[in-house]
């Protein structure tokens, strides 16, 4: 007869140690950057490829790169922030045999 799993541990009140979100905001930013770099690009590419293009694609183009590279950054940053809180351990793991 299989023990029933135990539940996992009430979470600490404190989201994260100042270090992890430090971090996660440092991750932010430098992504912000990159970004926005890349929407430059997409305008180069746009400006340099000879035929015009109407303004809504531009716009569209430029939103969709800036969210598109934000939206993956800020869901890497929250699992680096997830880890560095030691929220990760304080889960306990099902299959685990020791307990």
């Amino acid at each position: 007869m299989e023990a029933m799993p135990k539940p996992d541990p009430t979470p600490r009140r404190r989201i994260a140690n100042p270090h992890a979100w430090a971090r996660y905001w440092r991750i932010m930013r430098w992504m912000t950057l990159l970004a926005l770099a890349c929407v430059v690009v997409a305008l180069i590419y746009f400006k340099t490829g000879g035929s015009p293009v109407p303004v809504h694609m531009v716009i569209a183009a430029s939103l969709g790169v800036f969210l598109t590279v934000m939206v993956g950054t800020g869901l890497m940053s929250l699992a680096f922030l997830s880890s560095g809180s030691g929220h990760d351990e304080d889960a306990a793991d099902p299959f685990d045999e020791r307990h």
